[in-house]
């Protein structure tokens, strides 16, 4: 196997890629902002508005008075990085190093940049399923490489004869995110296999967004790395935000070989130095005293919002299908407005009190999002009963 290669891109790519790539802000939280203006129902971002399990909330106050509240080791808390390794052996039966390849970041999204940064250089090529969740685009090309679109149909299997004519030998990284924000799709044993197989044949790096593993309502979650001759060439990137409903803490996590992890540690050093030290305390506390009801729980919740919110839009009039996994549903609106997403999307927010994202903010081509908006369920009963009563205005006011 011959992976590893330069840990840093080269000098001034990251400007290169700045001056050439008009960035806008997000549009999911310019979607948030637009719903507080309005005091719309925000089902745009997507973080839960219920609270966080006592446990997890007790043991972070814990550690704020105990004193730890100073930097905790760059690439995590002691604590935290043995209770990762656990958590990974007991659930998918990896055995993971907690010393040379376990890095604790600011949240997975840092985690997502860190990890490119540190094994991608300026001309390689990146591999993006889309729909996407829309930092993966950018973060290849601030590392001054090509993202490489390959499209999921959202009803059908991977088509794996699409994704092999993606491959080049330029190619450094497939990104996969199972289950998929923003389809819901969970990936198949078969699916993951054709991809781990490319891999080997191409000599790339799988990074794989696994961040949705415990909220699954069809199928299994299969990591990567569990596959034959993987476990090198796979990288893990998950993290507490939607696990334990603290979007807000901003811990994330990457598992990946020992070669990969010192270049991603170096990355993560500069960017941000290390994730808020407390609050690594308490996720290592609810990784290793949640047990397995707590997660078969939180699937179950999620499942019954996911079946409000699909109902409701159903019954409003939009096209979709019930997500087999994460907390998101991405609904066809064509059958009750001609104007484009972003337009239909604004208008939702100003005249029905309900928000959602414009569906091209996950393509790399807008024209394929025109007609879809996607909806977070991560919300209460209430919250959720509340806009799919909105919902039923649309007709009406439309």
């Amino acid at each position: 196997m011959t992976i590893p290669r330069s840990p840093l891109p080269a000098s001034g790519s990251l400007v290169t890629a700045r001056r050439t790539h008009s960035f806008t802000e997000s549009v999911i939280r310019g979607m948030t902002r637009l719903a507080m203006e309005h005091d719309a129902i925000n089902l745009a971002q997507g973080f839960p508005n219920f609270p966080a399990p006592d446990l997890l909330k007790e043991a972070a106050v814990r550690a704020i008075r105990d004193d730890i509240n100073q930097y905790a080791v760059t690439w995590g808390a002691p604590s935290l990085r043995h209770a990762l390794v656990r958590k990974y052996e007991e659930w998918y039966g990896l055995t993971v190093d907690p010393n040379t390849e376990v890095t604790v970041c600011c949240g997975a999204t840092e985690a997502m940049a860190s990890t490119l940064m540190a094994i991608v250089d300026p001309g390689d090529e990146v591999i993006v399923f889309e729909p996407y969740y829309e930092n993966y685009g950018p973060d290849a090309v601030l590392c001054g490489a090509k993202p490489m679109f390959v499209p999921m149909t959202m009803d059908q299997p991977l088509d794996l004869d699409r994704v092999a004519a993606a491959f080049s030998e330029r190619t450094r990284a497939i990104i996969i995110n199972t289950p998929n924000n923003p389809t819901g799709h969970v990936f198949s044993r078969e699916e993951l296999e054709g991809i781990a197989e490319l891999c080997r044949v191409h000599d790339t790096y799988a990074v794989t967004d696994e961040i949705y593993e415990h909220i699954l309502y069809a199928g299994e979650h299969i990591p990567m790395a569990t596959l034959p001759d993987m476990r090198e060439r796979t990288i893990t990137i998950s993290g507490a935000s939607k696990t334990f409903s603290v979007t807000g803490w901003r811990i994330g996590t990457i598992v990946a070989p020992a070669a990969a992890t010192d270049a991603i540690r170096k990355v993560h050093d500069f960017l941000t130095v290390g994730a808020p030290a407390p609050l690594q305390e308490g996720v290592a506390v609810a990784l290793d005293e949640l047990g397995p009801d707590y997660y078969s729980d939180l699937a179950r919740s999620y499942e019954k919002r996911r079946d409000v919110l699909h109902a409701g839009l159903i019954e409003a009039g939009f096209r979709c299908t019930p997500p087999a996994g994460a907390y998101y549903i991405l609904a066809d609106f064509s059958d009750l407005s001609s104007r484009s997403d972003v337009e239909f999307a604004e208008w939702m927010v100003r005249e029905i009190g309900v928000a959602s994202v414009p569906g091209s903010s996950f393509y790399s081509r807008a024209e394929d999002g025109r007609t879809t908006v996607r909806f977070a369920f991560c919300k209460t009963g209430e919250m959720l009963g509340d806009a799919v009563q909105r919902l039923r205005e649309v007709r009406s006011k439309r």
